[in-house]
């Protein structure tokens, strides 16, 4: 497992160890961490021109510090100083040791476009509201040049604990990060800007309980339900689907494909494209009735393509059992309906979706979307997977970790492709999975689903459909052979 830890928390973790520390060893350890992954990035360190972009306080330090160890190695080290009377004073008296050359802002931008490598270490994790107009004009140097940039710990202009950007911010090729990742390095728009990222380890001791957590092979492994030799059908799990009209009969038959790959024992159709779904699916139970008249189910997806079919989704919100609420149903998803609820419920929305649930603007929960998703979750007293290029799942009671997907590719962004997502994660709930393992390992699946789908091309829905199994046995690597 992944996780990321608050600014808060993560202060609270360092004050503890460097009391029980010398002092300066804690910046040390980050200090030669950063440098050696500066130095597998420039490949050879002798000759290399190296620009550190210092700021006030612990950050520039460390940069400061590592610029002085690769000096030692012979690069050519020039450390700009945006805030000179406050520069980390040990740090720069290291590198003036060491043979590196100190420049005020305004003698820069020649550094900047002649460098090897520029070392970000403007502004830390406690950095808000965007970068001054000063850091903000040395950025746009940066972007410029062609140089390989490493931040410290995080971008300079992204919020640590968000993962928004609000103005100018470093786009590193390469974030260092210490201790623990942090939930602007996990999340867009942040995470864009900060490249690959390196956790270097410098003892910190973290609460069990962390703000962000990313599922790996061996989370979902674990998680996924295997059927025994003695497991049946309605052991395995019966998915109800709520799909499909006349306009959308495509997104009853994507939804239904989900279900079926996602290990759901059997599948009851209740919806007008019941033909369309016999055609591709004859294994599909199918219902002339309403939701009430399909017979038993573990689980139920509802909203895919159902177009104006309020009815048929107030009543699977009625059901005693887990439903999933996707696309056309978010809009008939009342609140209070949902909120009362006994049985849980798992909601669905892209950032249009969850936008209008709110009563927002969509850029609003692309600019902020761990908050959207929290405050979605709290509305409706649900599971809230919030989809898009690093899908988060929120758990109703807010109290546990909210998890972050990353395995997806952008050539997910297609017509149906939700719709896959809305059968498998409804599989797994009637597997007996609760809403937040089912959405964050759902999420997972078909992540890895579209990479296999796409290959670094153009794919469509029912591709991505085709792949589930793939990628259900990708994980587990030991006992089957990967693509």
């Amino acid at each position: 497992m992944r996780t990321a830890y608050s600014v808060e928390t993560v202060r609270a973790a360092e004050r503890e160890l460097m009391a029980r520390l010398p002092e300066g060893a804690l910046m040390q350890r980050a200090a030669a961490g950063l440098a050696a992954a500066c130095a597998e990035l420039l490949g050879r360190v002798y000759g290399s021109r190296v620009v550190l972009l210092v700021g006030s306080g612990d950050n520039g330090g460390d940069a400061l510090y590592a610029g002085a160890r690769l000096a030692r190695r012979g690069a050519g080290v020039a450390a700009v100083l945006l805030a000179p009377e406050r520069t980390h004073e040990g740090g720069l008296a290291a590198l003036r040791r060491a043979g590196g050359t100190v420049v005020r802002q305004g003698g820069a931008e020649e550094l900047v476009l002649r460098a090897d490598l520029v070392v970000d270490g403007i502004v830390g994790i406690g950095g808000r509201g965007g970068l001054r107009p000063e850091a903000a004009g040395l950025v746009a140097v940066v972007e410029r040049s062609r140089a390989a940039v490493v931040a410290v710990d995080l971008p300079s202009g992204v919020e640590a604990d968000t993962g928004e950007v609000r103005g100018a911010a470093v786009r590193a090729d390469l974030t260092v990060t210490f201790g623990t990742h942090k939930p602007g390095l996990l999340i867009d728009p942040a995470r864009e800007y900060a490249g690959s990222v390196r956790l270097v380890d410098i003892g910190l001791e973290l609460p069990e309980e962390a703000e962000l957590e990313a599922l790996q092979d061996v989370d979902v492994a674990r998680l996924l339900p295997v059927p025994s030799a003695e497991s049946d059908k309605y052991r395995r799990g019966v998915v109800g689907i709520v799909a499909g009209s006349a306009r959308y009969p495509g997104a009853a038959v994507l939804a239904v494909a989900g279900a079926l790959r996602g290990g759901a024992g059997a599948v009851r159709y209740v919806g007008p494209a019941k033909d369309e779904v016999l055609a591709r699916f004859p294994e599909t139970l199918v219902s002339d009735g309403g939701p009430r008249k399909a017979g038993r189910v573990q689980a139920w997806v509802a909203g895919p393509g159902v177009g104006d079919d309020a009815d048929a989704v107030a009543e699977v919100l009625e059901a005693d059992v887990p439903v999933l609420v996707d696309a056309d149903g978010l809009r008939f998803a009342d609140r209070e309906a949902v909120r009362g609820r006994t049985a849980p419920t798992l909601m669905t929305p892209h950032a249009g979706e969850a936008a209008a649930l709110l009563g927002v603007r969509r850029a609003e929960v692309e600019a902020g979307r761990l908050a959207a998703v929290r405050e979605l979750a709290a509305a409706y007293r649900a599971t809230v997977l919030l989809k898009g290029s690093t899908t988060l799942v929120a758990a109703a009671g807010g109290g546990s970790a909210v998890r972050v997907n990353a395995t997806g590719t952008p050539w997910l962004a297609t017509a149906g492709s939700g719709d896959v997502l809305s059968g498998l994660a409804g599989s797994l709930l009637a597997a007996g999975l609760d809403t937040r393992d089912a959405g964050s390992v759902a999420a997972y699946l078909h992540g890895l689903a579209g990479r296999f789908a796409a290959e670094g091309a153009p794919t469509v829905a029912h591709a991505v459909a085709a792949e589930l199994g793939a990628a259900w046995r990708g994980v587990f690597p030991s006992a089957h052979p990967t693509r």
